[in-house]
């Protein structure tokens, strides 16, 4: 079983010291990759099944230089940086990302934040200046849409013509084609928009997941009966809402079945989007405790009840629901 398989089953929760090194300024650690790297570039929101096949070309390539392997990207994306409005929605915070690049055994994570001064630069100049003086690229691993620099000018031809003056070889690994659809972080957010989970899966070779850190809530679940574990998102936007069976990793060997809610909570005046997790026959306090919720099933979407009786209700629907849903999965 492979380390990225490993991450889909919540081997990334596993309480491990971090291996991966993270770099986030510029000029940090250059001395540390001497004599250089094998390198991929590339957002790898959500570590689909075509990025996967990319990461997995930069760690067998890495072995046989015997050289470190890194993952170039930015934070924020530039997407993100250069977006007027709402961004796209985002399929892994920073963190998730870094747990699941850690978990897939890269060395090095290079990730600085995206300024106008780094979106300016030009195809040329992007490459000198980070890939060959800052990083020490030896060779680069990139997917077959590949651009980059300012305004995306910069192609793959540019890389290998680079590549020939400054010394690296430059690899390009084809999209991977799932249910007849190319694979990409754009088909997995229309899927998952859509409530087509299990299409999700497909794409990313495991169940969607968020993950998060337990927070005190307003304890209205449990006087309610159905008492949640509430993870804020800490997204602009989130690529799921509603009502979904799911299972929960991280508090223990098992995974526990649930039903979870992501939204608003437009019934009791919420504003704050937030994942609300409700184990079934679970009774122990987790406040604090780092969980991931892995989405199996949408149920339905959320909407606002007239009382909380009536939403006390269709919670007693949408647990059996997902009980059903999840003792069949």
């Amino acid at each position: 079983m492979d380390a990225l398989l490993q991450y889909a089953l919540g081997a990334a929760l596993s309480v491990v010291l971090m291996s991966m090194n993270l770099i986030r300024r510029p000029g940090d650690s250059r001395q540390s990759l001497l004599p250089g790297c094998v390198a991929s570039i590339g957002v790898f929101d959500g570590l689909h099944l075509g990025h996967q096949l990319i990461l997995r070309r930069l760690l067998d390539e890495a072995a046989a230089q015997s050289l470190p392997s890194l993952v170039f990207s930015f934070e924020p994306t530039p997407k993100e940086h250069f977006s007027k409005g709402v961004p796209p929605a985002r399929l892994m915070r920073f963190r998730e990302k870094f747990k699941a690049l850690d978990a897939a055994g890269i060395d090095w994570f290079y990730c600085p934040r995206f300024e106008a001064s780094l979106g300016s630069l030009e195809p040329d100049a992007f490459v000198e200046r980070l890939l060959v003086k800052l990083l020490g690229v030896r060779h680069l691993v990139v997917g077959d849409d590949f651009q980059f620099a300012r305004g995306r000018s910069g192609t793959i031809a540019d890389l290998v013509s680079a590549g020939s003056r400054y010394g690296f070889t430059v690899e390009e690994i084809g999209s991977v084609v799932q249910d007849g659809l190319r694979v990409s972080s754009t088909a997995v957010r229309e899927a998952l928009s859509a409530g087509e989970l299990d299409h999700a899966r497909r794409l990313l070779g495991h169940y969607y997941q968020m993950s998060g850190r337990v927070v005190d809530g307003q304890k209205l679940g449990k006087t309610l009966g159905f008492p949640t574990a509430n993870v804020k998102m800490n997204r602009k936007l989130s690529p799921v809402s509603g009502i979904f069976a799911v299972r929960v990793a991280g508090l223990g060997s098992d995974l526990l079945d649930g039903v979870a809610n992501v939204g608003t909570r437009p019934t009791v005046g919420g504003i704050e989007p937030l994942l609300e997790v409700h184990i079934f026959d679970f009774d122990r306090d987790i406040y604090g405790q780092y969980i991931q919720v892995d989405f199996v099933a949408k149920l339905r979407e959320e909407e606002h009840f007239p009382d909380l009786k009536s939403m006390q209700a269709q919670m007693h629907v949408d647990a059996a629901q997902a009980r059903g849903i999840l003792t069949a999965a």
